[in-house]
């Protein structure tokens, strides 16, 4: 929850200078995380007044519309910024709209006790807000967005768009965080699935919360399902108990559409270790694609570290230096590296008796201890890639290797 001290400060910050349109809308941001949606709404009409061809207003404006009840505004405001970012919509064959599901009144909606459990979200996040990977952007806008964006297309090459899509590499760089964006891109809404989630020591019951949890993604398509640590869900039958290994052929039953139509559902997975992945799950129709999602490249590093710090009192910082030596390193590692320098200037403070800033001197100083932790990924993975690659699976991993050897 954001502190109310935070947007205390935004308000007055905006009532002095109206013009400001990046606090206006950093504030409405912030307003609607808090639950304030009728205030978020009117600071993004107010930068609308202003530029009505705003990209990220509109779309605040969206949002904050939706969460306030406005629903007719809502798709309005939607529309509007498809149009000017040239996206055209697709509707899915009936009862699905990709639109008007997004937008309904939540007050409205029906469904079991049971669905209540998980936890079914509507970004507010697309690719655009992804700094840096563009090769994921692209893979990703190849694979899946453009097949969707374009159905009639699709059906004139006699395609059809079958099975999900596997992300995998490093913990900490970003797939709950890009799949999530993929959710947005299309105006879906996302269930986030962990392994936690599903597992029951109770007979039957596994198999019961994924039947559950995919019959939800059904009913509220357009709905793409991410299904976190499919590696530990999916495990090598080979390697599991009975038991655990009947969670693999339901999740495999459900993946096929076995008993109910799949139709608007798009089923992405995380795997750290896609070697350990039942190889029934990576057959055609299920998750035959992979997408190797890297650490953050030199400018998502610095966009990373500018959002750990734009609410923390600092000195100005070489970040385009700091970015520079900080190859390798996870979102996680950036983060921890931003509170150990932080912690380092408040033992300053606390010393001097006075607040003061964080310097570039504090994070040199934290670069001694704050080491990227993928390299023990990496080190596993070049030696799972390199005999577990007859079908040039990991191609893109271990070309990423090439490039960049372990040192």
């Amino acid at each position: 929850m954001v502190h109310d001290s935070v947007i205390a400060a935004l308000r007055l910050a905006a009532e002095q200078d109206p013009g400001n349109t990046e606090v206006r809308l950093h504030l409405a941001d912030l307003l609607l995380q808090s639950n304030q949606a009728d205030a978020a709404l009117a600071e993004a009409r107010a930068v609308l007044h202003a530029e009505p061809d705003h990209l990220r207003a509109l779309r605040l404006a969206a949002w904050a519309a939706d969460e306030a009840g406005e629903a007719d505004a809502a798709r309005r405001y939607h529309r509007l910024h498809d149009a000017l970012t040239g996206v055209v919509e697709a509707p899915l064959p009936a009862p699905t709209p990709l639109r008007a599901e997004v937008f309904a009144d939540p007050a409205t909606e029906t469904g079991s006790e049971a669905d209540q459990r998980w936890d079914l979200q509507t970004p507010r996040v697309t690719l655009a807000d992804v700094a840096g990977m563009q090769s994921v952007k692209q893979r990703l806008e190849l694979a899946l967005l453009a097949p969707l964006r374009n159905p009639e297309l699709l059906r004139l090459y006699g395609g059809a768009l079958r099975g999900g899509l596997l992300l995998y590499g490093p913990p900490g760089c970003g797939k709950t965080f890009i799949a999530r964006a993929v959710a947005g891109e299309l105006s879906a809404r996302f269930i986030n699935v962990g392994l936690s989630d599903v597992l029951d020591m109770y007979l039957g019951q596994s198999e019961r919360n994924l039947s559950e949890v995919f019959a939800l993604a059904r009913r509220r398509a357009p709905c793409v399902l991410f299904l976190d640590e499919v590696d530990a869900l999916g495990r090598r039958r080979s390697q599991m108990r009975h038991s655990a290994a009947n969670v693999v052929g339901q999740l495999l039953a459900e993946l096929d559409g076995a008993k109910a139509s799949n139709e608007g559902v798009f089923v992405l997975a995380a795997t750290n270790s896609p070697w350990d992945v039942d190889p029934a799950l990576r057959r055609p129709g299920r998750f035959d694609r992979t997408l190797l999602v890297l650490p953050p490249d030199l400018a998502a590093r610095q966009h990373l570290l500018e959002l750990e710090l734009r609410l923390r009192p600092t000195e100005a910082l070489d970040l385009p230096a700091l970015a520079a030596r900080t190859e390798q390193f996870s979102g996680a590692d950036l983060s921890h590296l931003v509170s150990s320098a932080t912690e380092l200037a408040m033992q300053d403070a606390i010393k001097q008796g006075k607040v003061r800033p964080i310097r570039q001197a504090d994070f040199v100083r934290a670069l001694r201890d704050v080491r990227p932790s993928t390299r023990t990924w990496f080190e596993t993975a070049r030696n799972a890639a390199q005999f577990a690659n007859e079908d040039g699976e990991y191609d893109d991993l271990l070309a990423h290797l090439k490039r960049q050897p372990l040192r």
